[in-house]
């Protein structure tokens, strides 16, 4: 019932939207289509928006004296509950701007947040969305609580000239404590189950919010993920099994979507649900050829990549809603720039044949041809390579037999360990490229 009640209050909420662009920001045609989208998915009806371009931030109130003037008309006018800025606030800020205006005051990583806190669905998910609250609430005690000049009596506290705000603060504290230490052991245990299931080649789903992860992941799978067109409809992690055409059966995770500016908090919360990214033997980034801004999007995408230590992971680009008003002519720009992407759409199923192909591709460069020289007898090598590789001929040499295989990388350390007598030959590709060498000058007239 507290839910309902929630989700009731927020859906008769009426917003303004306030965005400053500060130099060298790039935005699209309009700047405020992000925001927009945000503020709909925590459920507020927006009634306008505000914008002002500053070479930085008023120390004050972000906007200057004139737009704060405008913005509190605008919320009289409109009557409106909140306003919400696109940018990132201090205390003081955002302080000062709910004074002024008599209405409650969010920025961009406190919408974010809420936003994550209403579709959080799992225990993990729900843990993580809360560190990052209190992390973010601690330095914004004295603004949230209103009970500050109460004292606090009774046993356990130091004595009668303790503030509230004190107690809140250790309250909080400890609470931050307790998810950390709890969120580092689900993460040391996600990480064991990841890497359980070595017998698989596994790849991850990243991408933007709503690039169409979840549509795609269907789409190969079968697997009747929750898809709806509203930014973060995903916040767990989940893995079905992908019967990948001419090469079996490998693992397929859709991760939580990333956002420009996405919190740091929240990335650090949520390591735990990501850790099918960092293990994963290939990233599949979906981007959205629908949006005018899909190149930044990809960008931002690369960033958070690169924040979470798995931006050198082998990745293949797939530039999808190919079937949406627009997206042609986006998706020329994107392979202009990305060549090796692949365009689809996971809706209609166009281009899906020519990913899975990429996808195969892409995994065969973690293979190598090697030759394993064993004993006749070692049937439990033979049972191993079979298992995780495959076996493309023998030959016998008196009690010695030596086995040409197609094996991932990440299997060698294993066998040689065991003993066993590996010669490393080259695959087709590592030929293909010592050709090309060796007649670079042809390659630059074709090119030319």
């Amino acid at each position: 019932m507290h839910e309902r009640e929630r989700a009731q209050s927020i859906a008769s909420e009426t917003a303004i939207l306030v965005r400053v662009l500060l130099p060298r920001e790039t935005v699209s045609d309009d700047p405020l289509e992000e925001l927009t989208g945000l503020a709909t998915t925590a459920g507020t009806r927006v009634a306008c928006g505000l914008i002002q371009r500053r070479s930085k931030p008023d120390a004050r109130a972000f906007v200057g004296r004139g737009k704060l003037q405008e913005l509190e008309i605008l919320v009289e006018r409109h009557e409106a509950d909140v306003v919400i800025f696109d940018n990132d606030l201090s205390p003081g800020q955002t302080r000062n701007l709910e004074k002024a205006t008599g209405v409650k005051v969010l920025d961009r990583t406190e919408l974010i947040l809420d936003i994550f806190a209403t579709h959080a669905q799992t225990y993990e998910a729900r843990m993580a969305v809360e560190l990052a609250q209190l992390e973010y609430s601690l330095p914004r005690l004295k603004r949230m609580w209103t009970h500050l000049s109460r004292m606090k009596l009774g046993i356990g506290m130091r004595g009668p000239g303790e503030k509230q705000l004190e107690v809140d603060r250790r309250l909080v504290e400890r609470r931050i404590h307790d998810l950390r230490t709890e969120l580092k052991a689900i993460e040391k245990r996600k990480q064991r189950q990841v890497a359980a299931r070595h017998d698989h080649m596994t790849i991850s789903l990243v991408g933007y919010t709503n690039a169409g992860k979840s549509t795609l992941m269907n789409r190969l799978t079968e697997a009747d993920v929750l898809v709806q067109d509203r930014l973060f409809a995903t916040l767990d992690t989940r893995t079905r099994r992908w019967q990948l055409p001419h090469w079996g059966p490998v693992l397929l995770s859709d991760t939580v979507g990333f956002i420009r500016d996405l919190p740091h908090r929240l990335i650090a919360s949520f390591r735990a649900t990501l850790e099918e990214a960092r293990q994963a033997d290939l990233l599949l980034h979906v981007a959205d050829a629908s949006n005018p801004a899909v190149l930044d999007q990809i960008a931002a995408v690369y960033d958070v990549l690169q924040e979470i230590g798995i931006e050198e992971k082998d990745t293949l680009l797939a530039v999808n809603k190919l079937d949406r008003d627009g997206a042609f002519a986006r998706a020329e720009t994107v392979l202009h720039r990305y060549p090796g992407a692949v365009v689809i759409s996971a809706r209609s199923g166009e281009g899906i044949d020519r990913l899975a192909i990429a996808v195969s591709d892409a995994l065969s460069r973690s293979f190598c041809e090697v030759d394993i020289e064993t004993g006749v007898d070692n049937g439990k090598l033979m049972a191993y390579l079979a298992r995780h590789g495959e076996i493309l001929s023998k030959q016998y040499h008196d009690l010695r037999v030596t086995m040409h295989c197609r094996l991932p990388h990440k299997y060698l350390g294993r066998i040689e360990q065991s003993g066993v007598t590996i010669v490393h030959r080259a695959t087709d590709s590592e030929q293909e490229l010592d050709e090309s060498l060796g007649k670079g000058d042809d390659i630059i007239e074709d090119v030319a």
